[in-house]
């Protein structure tokens, strides 16, 4: 594969809270011809994401906050996902661990990792790794809510895994990580009580 690609050119376009940078491509297609394209890429980092499940109540863990592109785009106050967070130089399991005891108040004893993804690999660098772990509310160890000096102001929601499909199908739930991780969850069987099918 990298015999078909050559980088002509990298240009940073701007440093934020993440990278964007301007890149042209010399691309041999399929037919054996050579392309050119110029692409814009964002890195804001990799990141970890997690779903926390009760088996027990068939409930999951979700939070809800104010996110400015959909806000922008639809007019949403805020959306709904799973606890998620950027690496910052950790590894994802140390790190998702940590971001959801901090954002959602509960203890993670036992993350179990599922796989890694990219979300939208047209343009942003970002590569998750899922995780799913299973909670009690006996984990329970804070209010959660996130960190108020890192602009955090989290509701934190606890719907059965049913209602939380639902929520997807009225399009009140719209992050792809989330969906993908909730559908997960019920075609893995997570829960075990009568209330979800099992």
């Amino acid at each position: 594969m990298k015999e078909r690609i050559r980088i002509l050119g990298r240009k940073l376009v701007s440093r934020g809270f993440g990278l964007l940078e301007r890149l042209g491509v010399e691309l041999r297609r399929l037919d054996g011809r050579l392309q050119t394209h110029e692409f814009e890429i964002y890195d804001t980092g990799d990141g970890a994401a997690i779903l926390l499940y009760d088996p027990t109540r068939s409930t999951v863990v979700l939070v809800r906050q104010f996110r400015l592109p959909p806000y922008l785009k639809e007019g949403r106050d805020s959306l709904i996902e799973v606890c998620a967070g950027r690496l910052e130089g950790s590894d994802p399991q140390t790190r998702i661990v940590h971001e959801a005891e901090e954002e959602t108040g509960f203890r993670v004893r036992h993350p179990r990792r599922l796989f890694e993804g990219y979300t939208s690999p047209g343009a942003f660098c970002e590569k998750l790794t899922f995780f799913v772990a299973e909670y009690a509310e006996a984990d329970r160890i804070g209010a959660g809510g996130g960190l108020e000096h890192e602009g955090e102001d989290i509701e934190i929601l606890e719907p059965t895994l049913d209602e939380a499909l639902t929520m997807i199908e009225r399009g009140e739930i719209i992050d792809a990580k989330t969906i993908l991780l909730l559908q997960y969850a019920k075609l893995a069987g997570l829960m075990r009580n009568k209330a979800d099918g099992a």
